[in-house]
């Protein structure tokens, strides 16, 4: 496989992991609005055959970097994302608890994720 590339598709709330012209795996998320702006990711996905290879971590790294760039927080409910959160508290900072219960009212209201 050659290097993989990681392109935020924003308007499918998806980060995605490409290798060899295919989508190998990807981390959907949202944008939450109120109270405050955040990047929430709800679920990661790496294609079975893909498994291994530190792609899933490439992809938090990334939305965490992505969420840099912006200027905004990220406020992880995927189970993948909150636990490699954990392991790198240098690069991703705790979620604030208010954001966090937004972020879990909306995918409860249906409206994301």
């Amino acid at each position: 496989m050659s290097e993989t590339e990681i392109r935020d598709d924003r308007a499918a709330g998806r980060l995605e992991a490409v290798g060899d012209g295919e989508v190998v795996g990807y981390v959907e998320y949202f944008v939450l609005e109120s109270p405050a702006r955040a990047l929430v990711p709800v679920h990661t996905i790496v294609e079975p055959a893909h498994e291994g290879r530190g792609i899933a971590g490439s992809l938090a790294r990334e939305l965490y970097a992505l969420a840099g760039r912006e200027g905004v927080p990220v406020v992880p409910l995927c189970p993948y994302v909150v636990k490699w959160a954990e392991r790198h508290p240098d690069v991703a900072p705790p979620a604030d608890p208010e954001l966090l219960a937004a972020a879990k009212e909306r995918v409860r209201a249906g409206s994301g994720g």
